[in-house]
Protein backbone atom coordinates (compact mmCIF):
# COMPACT_ATOMS: atom_id res chain seq x y z
CA UNK A 1 0.00 0.00 0.00
CA UNK A 2 1.72 3.23 -1.37
CA UNK A 3 0.94 5.72 1.32
CA UNK A 4 3.04 8.84 -0.50
CA UNK A 5 1.14 11.81 -1.74
CA UNK A 6 1.03 12.88 -5.17
CA UNK A 7 2.31 16.25 -6.61
CA UNK A 8 -1.08 17.75 -7.19
CA UNK A 9 -1.90 16.30 -3.20
CA UNK A 10 1.77 18.20 -2.16
CA UNK A 11 1.23 21.61 -4.39
CA UNK A 12 -2.13 21.76 -2.06
CA UNK A 13 -0.87 21.14 1.50
CA UNK A 14 2.11 23.74 0.42
CA UNK A 15 -0.66 26.24 -0.53
CA UNK A 16 -3.02 25.65 2.60
CA UNK A 17 0.74 25.94 4.64
CA UNK A 18 1.06 29.45 3.25
CA UNK A 19 -3.06 30.16 3.83
CA UNK A 20 -2.17 29.35 7.69
CA UNK A 21 0.80 31.14 7.83
CA UNK A 22 -0.87 34.66 6.25
CA UNK A 23 -3.60 33.94 9.26
CA UNK A 24 -0.71 33.68 12.20
CA UNK A 25 -0.08 37.17 11.32
CA UNK A 26 -3.74 38.54 12.30
CA UNK A 27 -3.66 39.72 15.72
CA UNK A 28 -6.33 37.00 17.16
CA UNK A 29 -3.70 33.78 16.31
CA UNK A 30 -2.68 33.16 19.45
CA UNK A 31 -6.84 32.51 20.03
CA UNK A 32 -6.92 30.84 16.96
CA UNK A 33 -3.77 28.36 17.19
CA UNK A 34 -2.20 26.69 20.27
CA UNK A 35 -0.28 23.49 19.25
CA UNK A 36 0.20 22.95 23.07
CA UNK A 37 -3.63 22.77 23.97
CA UNK A 38 -4.58 19.57 25.48
CA UNK A 39 -8.56 20.03 25.11
CA UNK A 40 -9.18 19.31 21.14
CA UNK A 41 -9.85 22.64 19.72
CA UNK A 42 -13.18 21.70 18.11
CA UNK A 43 -14.48 21.60 21.41
CA UNK A 44 -13.59 25.27 22.12
CA UNK A 45 -15.74 27.94 21.08
CA UNK A 46 -15.41 31.75 20.76
CA UNK A 47 -15.88 34.65 17.95
CA UNK A 48 -12.33 34.25 17.19
CA UNK A 49 -12.88 30.22 15.89
CA UNK A 50 -16.35 31.00 13.84
CA UNK A 51 -14.39 33.86 12.03
CA UNK A 52 -11.32 31.97 11.18
CA UNK A 53 -13.96 28.93 10.49
CA UNK A 54 -15.65 31.38 8.14
CA UNK A 55 -12.45 32.90 6.47
CA UNK A 56 -11.62 28.70 5.54
CA UNK A 57 -15.04 28.50 3.82
CA UNK A 58 -14.36 32.06 2.16
CA UNK A 59 -11.37 30.38 0.72
CA UNK A 60 -12.80 27.16 -0.67
CA UNK A 61 -11.38 24.57 2.09
CA UNK A 62 -14.43 23.64 3.70
CA UNK A 63 -16.68 20.47 1.79
CA UNK A 64 -14.12 19.97 -0.67
CA UNK A 65 -14.95 16.63 -1.14
CA UNK A 66 -18.48 17.18 -1.48
CA UNK A 67 -20.02 16.94 -5.00
CA UNK A 68 -20.38 19.71 -6.85
CA UNK A 69 -24.48 19.75 -6.74
CA UNK A 70 -24.36 20.26 -3.46
CA UNK A 71 -22.26 23.33 -3.29
CA UNK A 72 -18.38 20.82 -3.19
CA UNK A 73 -15.28 20.30 -5.47
CA UNK A 74 -15.99 16.96 -5.79
CA UNK A 75 -12.22 16.65 -4.52
CA UNK A 76 -10.78 13.35 -3.18
CA UNK A 77 -11.37 12.68 0.41
CA UNK A 78 -7.06 12.77 0.54
CA UNK A 79 -7.94 16.60 0.53
CA UNK A 80 -10.17 17.12 3.56
CA UNK A 81 -7.58 14.89 5.31
CA UNK A 82 -4.59 17.10 4.21
CA UNK A 83 -6.62 20.09 5.88
CA UNK A 84 -7.70 18.52 8.91
CA UNK A 85 -4.07 17.12 9.79
CA UNK A 86 -2.23 20.35 8.99
CA UNK A 87 -4.83 21.95 11.27
CA UNK A 88 -4.85 19.95 14.53
CA UNK A 89 -0.85 19.93 13.55
CA UNK A 90 -1.22 23.39 14.72
CA UNK A 91 -3.45 23.72 17.08
CA UNK A 92 -6.16 25.08 15.53
CA UNK A 93 -9.88 24.20 14.83
CA UNK A 94 -10.30 21.35 12.68
CA UNK A 95 -13.05 20.94 10.20
CA UNK A 96 -15.36 18.62 11.99
CA UNK A 97 -18.98 17.57 12.76
CA UNK A 98 -20.97 19.65 10.26
CA UNK A 99 -18.78 18.50 7.21
CA UNK A 100 -18.32 15.06 8.05
CA UNK A 101 -20.74 13.48 10.30
CA UNK A 102 -23.73 15.27 9.78
CA UNK A 103 -23.07 16.64 6.04
CA UNK A 104 -21.91 13.42 4.35
CA UNK A 105 -25.10 11.69 6.21
CA UNK A 106 -27.43 14.59 4.79
CA UNK A 107 -25.99 13.70 1.28
CA UNK A 108 -26.58 10.44 1.58
CA UNK A 109 -29.55 10.43 3.23
CA UNK A 110 -31.25 12.92 3.63
CA UNK A 111 -34.59 15.05 2.09
CA UNK A 112 -34.16 17.80 -0.70
CA UNK A 113 -35.10 20.01 2.04
CA UNK A 114 -33.10 18.86 4.56
CA UNK A 115 -29.90 19.25 1.60
CA UNK A 116 -31.11 22.88 0.85
CA UNK A 117 -31.58 24.17 4.57
CA UNK A 118 -28.54 22.61 6.19
CA UNK A 119 -25.77 22.12 3.40
CA UNK A 120 -25.41 25.52 2.20
CA UNK A 121 -25.01 26.82 6.01
CA UNK A 122 -22.24 24.21 6.43
CA UNK A 123 -20.08 25.43 3.29
CA UNK A 124 -20.66 28.46 4.78
CA UNK A 125 -19.60 27.88 8.22
CA UNK A 126 -22.56 29.19 9.61
CA UNK A 127 -23.68 26.41 12.11
CA UNK A 128 -22.84 24.24 14.80
CA UNK A 129 -23.82 20.97 15.43
CA UNK A 130 -24.03 19.17 18.92
CA UNK A 131 -24.13 14.94 18.82
CA UNK A 132 -27.20 13.69 20.65
CA UNK A 133 -26.31 10.14 20.84
CA UNK A 134 -25.54 8.84 24.88
CA UNK A 135 -27.86 8.20 27.65
CA UNK A 136 -27.50 7.35 31.21
CA UNK A 137 -28.46 3.90 30.32
CA UNK A 138 -26.99 3.49 26.91
CA UNK A 139 -23.56 4.86 26.26
CA UNK A 140 -21.29 1.98 25.19
CA UNK A 141 -24.18 0.09 24.47
CA UNK A 142 -25.69 2.88 21.96
CA UNK A 143 -28.73 0.95 20.67
CA UNK A 144 -30.29 1.23 24.30
CA UNK A 145 -30.94 4.46 23.98
CA UNK A 146 -34.83 5.36 25.32
CA UNK A 147 -34.84 8.66 24.23
CA UNK A 148 -38.80 8.25 23.27
CA UNK A 149 -40.42 9.95 19.94
CA UNK A 150 -44.29 10.21 19.74
CA UNK A 151 -45.65 10.68 16.05
CA UNK A 152 -48.69 13.16 16.50
CA UNK A 153 -50.29 14.22 13.38
CA UNK A 154 -47.50 16.13 11.36
CA UNK A 155 -44.94 16.31 14.02
CA UNK A 156 -42.25 13.92 16.07
CA UNK A 157 -42.73 14.80 20.30
CA UNK A 158 -39.50 14.09 21.85
CA UNK A 159 -39.26 13.33 25.72
CA UNK A 160 -36.39 11.62 27.83
CA UNK A 161 -32.17 12.89 28.00
CA UNK A 162 -28.99 12.71 26.89
CA UNK A 163 -25.77 12.30 28.30
CA UNK A 164 -21.94 13.43 27.34
CA UNK A 165 -23.43 16.04 24.30
CA UNK A 166 -20.16 18.29 23.71
CA UNK A 167 -20.86 21.25 21.92
CA UNK A 168 -24.55 21.74 23.31
CA UNK A 169 -24.13 25.01 24.98
CA UNK A 170 -23.10 26.78 21.82
CA UNK A 171 -24.41 24.85 19.08
CA UNK A 172 -27.22 26.15 16.56
CA UNK A 173 -28.50 22.53 15.79
CA UNK A 174 -29.25 19.16 17.56
CA UNK A 175 -28.59 15.91 15.51
CA UNK A 176 -30.47 13.65 18.16
CA UNK A 177 -31.22 9.72 18.10
CA UNK A 178 -34.10 8.53 19.27
CA UNK A 179 -36.66 5.58 19.54
CA UNK A 180 -39.22 5.90 17.40
CA UNK A 181 -40.35 2.24 17.85
CA UNK A 182 -40.42 0.87 21.01
CA UNK A 183 -41.57 -2.50 20.16
CA UNK A 184 -38.76 -3.07 17.66
CA UNK A 185 -35.75 -5.07 18.42
CA UNK A 186 -33.33 -2.20 19.62
CA UNK A 187 -30.86 -1.80 16.63
CA UNK A 188 -34.46 -1.47 14.59
CA UNK A 189 -36.62 1.33 15.85
CA UNK A 190 -34.27 3.90 16.40
CA UNK A 191 -34.54 7.41 13.60
CA UNK A 192 -32.39 10.59 13.80
CA UNK A 193 -33.72 14.15 14.01
CA UNK A 194 -32.57 17.70 13.44
CA UNK A 195 -34.00 19.89 16.30
CA UNK A 196 -33.18 23.42 16.92
CA UNK A 197 -31.09 23.87 20.34
CA UNK A 198 -33.11 26.94 20.97
CA UNK A 199 -36.29 24.62 21.64
CA UNK A 200 -38.01 25.76 24.75
CA UNK A 201 -38.43 21.96 25.57
CA UNK A 202 -34.81 21.35 25.88
CA UNK A 203 -32.43 22.00 29.11
CA UNK A 204 -28.92 22.23 28.97
CA UNK A 205 -26.98 20.84 32.34
CA UNK A 206 -23.20 21.75 32.69
CA UNK A 207 -20.86 18.40 32.79
CA UNK A 208 -17.35 19.12 34.09
CA UNK A 209 -15.04 16.26 32.73
CA UNK A 210 -11.75 15.25 34.13
CA UNK A 211 -9.92 16.36 31.57
CA UNK A 212 -10.80 20.32 31.87
CA UNK A 213 -14.09 20.58 29.08
CA UNK A 214 -17.82 20.98 29.63
CA UNK A 215 -19.66 18.62 28.42
CA UNK A 216 -23.93 18.32 28.69
CA UNK A 217 -26.83 16.82 29.90
CA UNK A 218 -29.18 17.15 27.72
CA UNK A 219 -33.53 17.28 28.90
CA UNK A 220 -36.35 17.05 26.44
CA UNK A 221 -39.75 17.80 27.75
CA UNK A 222 -42.19 17.68 25.16
CA UNK A 223 -39.74 18.79 22.65
CA UNK A 224 -41.77 18.96 18.84
CA UNK A 225 -40.33 18.44 15.64
CA UNK A 226 -41.86 19.19 12.53
CA UNK A 227 -41.93 15.53 10.44
CA UNK A 228 -39.89 16.88 7.47
CA UNK A 229 -36.91 17.35 9.97
CA UNK A 230 -36.87 13.57 10.48
CA UNK A 231 -33.05 12.68 9.09
CA UNK A 232 -33.89 9.36 5.86
CA UNK A 233 -36.28 6.95 6.63
CA UNK A 234 -38.26 6.10 9.77
CA UNK A 235 -36.47 3.54 11.97
CA UNK A 236 -33.35 3.02 9.93
CA UNK A 237 -31.45 5.40 12.03
CA UNK A 238 -28.58 2.43 13.17
CA UNK A 239 -27.38 2.65 10.03
CA UNK A 240 -27.25 6.61 10.58
CA UNK A 241 -25.47 6.62 13.74
CA UNK A 242 -23.08 4.11 12.60
CA UNK A 243 -22.38 5.93 9.42
CA UNK A 244 -21.63 8.94 11.38
CA UNK A 245 -19.62 7.36 14.22
CA UNK A 246 -17.19 6.42 11.80
CA UNK A 247 -17.16 9.77 9.89
CA UNK A 248 -16.37 11.11 13.46
CA UNK A 249 -13.31 8.96 14.00
CA UNK A 250 -12.07 9.48 10.66
CA UNK A 251 -12.32 13.36 11.05
CA UNK A 252 -11.76 13.83 14.66
CA UNK A 253 -9.20 11.79 15.58
CA UNK A 254 -6.09 13.03 13.49
CA UNK A 255 -2.88 12.23 14.21
CA UNK A 256 -1.67 15.74 14.35
CA UNK A 257 -2.23 16.16 18.08
CA UNK A 258 -0.29 12.53 18.79
CA UNK A 259 2.76 13.70 17.03
CA UNK A 260 3.02 16.92 18.85
CA UNK A 261 2.56 15.26 22.33
CA UNK A 262 5.91 13.17 21.79
CA UNK A 263 7.53 16.20 20.31
CA UNK A 264 6.86 17.63 23.62
CA UNK A 265 8.06 14.18 25.28
CA UNK A 266 10.96 14.37 23.45
CA UNK A 267 11.47 18.65 24.54
CA UNK A 268 11.05 17.58 28.60
CA UNK A 269 13.67 14.74 28.28
CA UNK A 270 15.96 17.46 27.02
CA UNK A 271 15.11 20.12 29.52
CA UNK A 272 14.54 17.96 32.45
CA UNK A 273 17.52 16.40 34.65
CA UNK A 274 17.79 13.88 37.62
CA UNK A 275 20.32 13.76 40.11
CA UNK A 276 22.33 16.21 38.08
CA UNK A 277 22.49 14.70 34.42
CA UNK A 278 20.08 15.33 31.34
CA UNK A 279 17.59 12.66 31.10
CA UNK A 280 18.65 12.95 27.77
CA UNK A 281 21.90 10.79 28.94
CA UNK A 282 20.04 8.38 30.25
CA UNK A 283 20.36 4.87 28.50
CA UNK A 284 17.30 3.32 29.44
CA UNK A 285 15.00 7.02 28.78
CA UNK A 286 16.82 7.08 25.20
CA UNK A 287 15.36 3.08 24.32
CA UNK A 288 11.71 4.31 25.61
CA UNK A 289 11.60 7.10 23.91
CA UNK A 290 13.26 5.01 20.86
CA UNK A 291 10.11 2.23 21.04
CA UNK A 292 7.70 5.39 21.67
CA UNK A 293 8.73 7.11 18.53
CA UNK A 294 7.86 3.30 16.76
CA UNK A 295 4.72 3.55 18.54
CA UNK A 296 4.10 7.02 16.71
CA UNK A 297 4.85 5.67 13.80
CA UNK A 298 2.62 2.53 14.19
CA UNK A 299 -0.01 5.46 14.80
CA UNK A 300 0.27 7.59 11.63
CA UNK A 301 0.59 4.40 9.31
CA UNK A 302 -3.22 3.27 11.31
CA UNK A 303 -4.10 6.46 10.10
CA UNK A 304 -3.25 6.27 6.67
CA UNK A 305 -5.06 3.05 6.56
CA UNK A 306 -8.30 4.69 7.27
CA UNK A 307 -7.25 7.59 4.55
CA UNK A 308 -6.81 4.71 2.34
CA UNK A 309 -10.01 3.06 2.86
CA UNK A 310 -12.31 6.26 2.80
CA UNK A 311 -10.60 7.77 -0.33
CA UNK A 312 -12.26 4.82 -1.98
CA UNK A 313 -15.64 5.42 -0.94
CA UNK A 314 -15.60 2.88 1.71
CA UNK A 315 -16.82 3.53 5.32
CA UNK A 316 -13.84 2.63 7.82
CA UNK A 317 -15.23 1.15 9.94
CA UNK A 318 -12.93 -1.56 11.18
CA UNK A 319 -9.90 1.10 10.00
CA UNK A 320 -10.95 3.80 12.38
CA UNK A 321 -11.54 1.60 15.10
CA UNK A 322 -8.24 0.28 15.15
CA UNK A 323 -6.39 4.11 14.64
CA UNK A 324 -8.95 5.29 17.21
CA UNK A 325 -8.24 2.14 19.93
CA UNK A 326 -4.20 2.76 19.25
CA UNK A 327 -3.80 6.18 19.06
CA UNK A 328 -5.55 7.26 22.33
CA UNK A 329 -4.19 4.45 23.97
CA UNK A 330 -0.65 5.86 23.12
CA UNK A 331 -1.96 8.84 23.91
CA UNK A 332 -2.20 7.67 27.71
CA UNK A 333 1.41 6.31 27.47
CA UNK A 334 2.52 9.28 26.58
CA UNK A 335 1.31 11.25 29.44
CA UNK A 336 2.33 8.63 31.80
CA UNK A 337 6.06 8.35 30.95
CA UNK A 338 6.17 12.09 31.04
CA UNK A 339 4.97 11.74 34.78
CA UNK A 340 7.14 9.05 35.68
CA UNK A 341 10.10 11.03 34.49
CA UNK A 342 9.06 13.98 36.35
CA UNK A 343 8.41 12.58 39.79
CA UNK A 344 6.49 13.85 42.10
CA UNK A 345 6.47 17.88 40.84
CA UNK A 346 4.58 15.90 37.58
CA UNK A 347 1.68 16.15 39.38
CA UNK A 348 1.49 19.79 39.91
CA UNK A 349 -1.63 21.41 37.99
CA UNK A 350 -1.06 24.77 35.72
CA UNK A 351 -2.13 27.01 38.78
CA UNK A 352 0.98 25.73 40.66
CA UNK A 353 3.83 27.99 40.08
CA UNK A 354 6.16 25.49 40.73
CA UNK A 355 4.83 23.18 38.28
CA UNK A 356 7.13 21.94 35.54
CA UNK A 357 6.52 22.93 32.23
CA UNK A 358 3.49 25.23 33.53
CA UNK A 359 1.38 21.92 34.61
CA UNK A 360 0.85 20.31 31.06
CA UNK A 361 1.47 16.95 31.84
CA UNK A 362 -0.47 16.41 34.60
CA UNK A 363 -3.53 18.00 32.29
CA UNK A 364 -2.34 15.98 29.29
CA UNK A 365 -2.77 12.92 32.09
CA UNK A 366 -6.44 13.69 32.79
CA UNK A 367 -7.28 14.82 29.04
CA UNK A 368 -6.11 11.70 27.46
CA UNK A 369 -8.18 9.88 29.33
CA UNK A 370 -11.35 11.43 28.16
CA UNK A 371 -9.60 10.65 24.61
CA UNK A 372 -10.21 7.19 25.47
CA UNK A 373 -13.51 7.79 25.91
CA UNK A 374 -15.36 9.95 23.33
CA UNK A 375 -15.99 9.05 20.03
CA UNK A 376 -16.39 5.15 21.60
CA UNK A 377 -15.06 3.80 24.58
CA UNK A 378 -11.84 1.52 23.80
CA UNK A 379 -13.83 -1.28 25.08
CA UNK A 380 -16.31 -0.41 22.00
CA UNK A 381 -13.59 -0.10 19.38
CA UNK A 382 -11.98 -4.01 20.68
CA UNK A 383 -15.43 -5.22 20.00
CA UNK A 384 -15.80 -3.43 16.30
CA UNK A 385 -12.65 -4.61 15.67
CA UNK A 386 -13.72 -8.22 16.95
CA UNK A 387 -16.81 -8.57 15.00
CA UNK A 388 -16.61 -6.64 11.90
CA UNK A 389 -12.88 -7.34 11.38
CA UNK A 390 -12.44 -11.06 12.76
CA UNK A 391 -15.66 -12.48 12.69
CA UNK A 392 -15.55 -12.82 16.34
CA UNK A 393 -19.05 -13.33 17.90
CA UNK A 394 -17.70 -11.14 21.14
CA UNK A 395 -20.61 -10.89 24.48
CA UNK A 396 -22.35 -14.71 23.28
Amino acid sequence: MNFSFSEDETTFLEAFQEHLAREKQRSDAAIIFAPQRETDSWLVDSPERRGFMKRLAEAGYIGMSWARDYGGRERPGIYDYLLNEELSSQGAPIIGKGVGCIGKTIIAHGSDKLKREFLPKILAAEIEFALGYSEPGAGSDLASLRLRAERRDDAWVLNGQKMWTTSAHFADWYWVAARTDPDAPKHKGISVFLVPMNHPGLTIVEIETMGDHRTNEVFFDNVEVPADYLVGQENAGWQYVCEALDYERFALYTVGPLLLRFEALVELVRRTERDGRPLADDPAVRARIAELACEVETARMLQRRVIAKAIKGDVPTVEAAMYKLYSTQLGRRIANEALDWLGPLGLLSSDSPDAPFAGKWEMSDRATVVDTIGGGSSEVQKNIVARRGLGLMTGA
